[in-house]
């Protein structure tokens, strides 16, 4: 039986006004330094940033529908981190040859298939799995939010086996997927750091036994800002 890695970016479940997702590095300060930056600029402007992101309603619907398709072991175990790129080595380490992923983005490589002789990273991970022979199949289940389109990866499609599909599609595909392994990825250069403790009550409402692995906490105290760290936010 092949196994399954069942990879979920809570980026699926939000959506931005300005739908403005550009790329960014994974480090400290776009994890949480950006979002500040962006706070203070906004109020510049008479805005207010967290009127600028929405959390779908369908997030805590999520695993109650999850569950009627993906058949879950006893034994199962969810990892947690804030990079997508950890997807990658769990799915090698549990011989995962198929990847059902719900994500805002492909993360098959941005740069058509050159991207994929660059080290793994949250990009490109999905990419390299085919690459370095690890899946024979990926069912992208795109976030209604998304701004990507499959197209944009005609020449990674025109090689791998590669589905593209909306959460309804869910109906016409395998009934009971047998999934070995979960990962839940926060992808906080994306998720808005006030939206952390849903992301926690999301994790928990799966119900399955979970590690976390470097997806460090976030505090977000827009008013015990000082002037210090409002220059040093400026800067990032």
């Amino acid at each position: 039986m092949e196994k399954c890695l069942l990879s979920i970016d809570w980026d699926y479940f939000i959506s931005e006004k300005k739908n403005n997702r550009c790329s960014f590095i994974e480090n400290n300060r776009s994890l949480i330094d950006l979002w500040y930056k962006r706070y203070i600029e906004a109020k510049a402007r008479g805005e207010d940033i967290q009127d600028a992101f929405q959390l779908s309603s369908e997030w805590d619907k999520f695993w109650d529908s999850i569950k009627k398709h993906f058949r879950f072991g006893k034994n199962i175990k969810a990892y947690v981190s804030d990079s997508h790129a950890l997807s990658y080595k769990i799915a090698k380490e549990n011989n995962c040859s198929i990847v059902y992923l719900f994500d805002s983005h492909a993360d098959l490589g941005y740069g058509g298939l050159s991207s994929l002789d660059f080290e793994v990273n949250c990009s490109n991970w999905l990419g390299k799995l085919f690459k370095d022979k690890q899946i024979v199949r990926a069912n992208i289940f795109y976030s209604p939010f998304t701004s990507e389109k499959p197209e944009h990866f005609k020449a990674i499609n025109n090689i791998y086996n590669v589905g593209y599909y909306k959460f309804s599609d869910l109906n016409e595909l395998e009934k009971c997927v047998s999934v070995s392994a979960v990962h839940i990825c926060r992808s906080g250069a994306w998720t808005p750091p006030w939206l952390d403790g849903m992301f926690v009550q999301f994790i928990n409402a799966s119900g399955i036994p979970y590690e976390m692995v470097n997806c460090p906490e976030r505090k977000w105290d827009t008013d015990n800002i000082r002037l210090s760290d409002m220059i040093d936010y400026l800067m990032a």
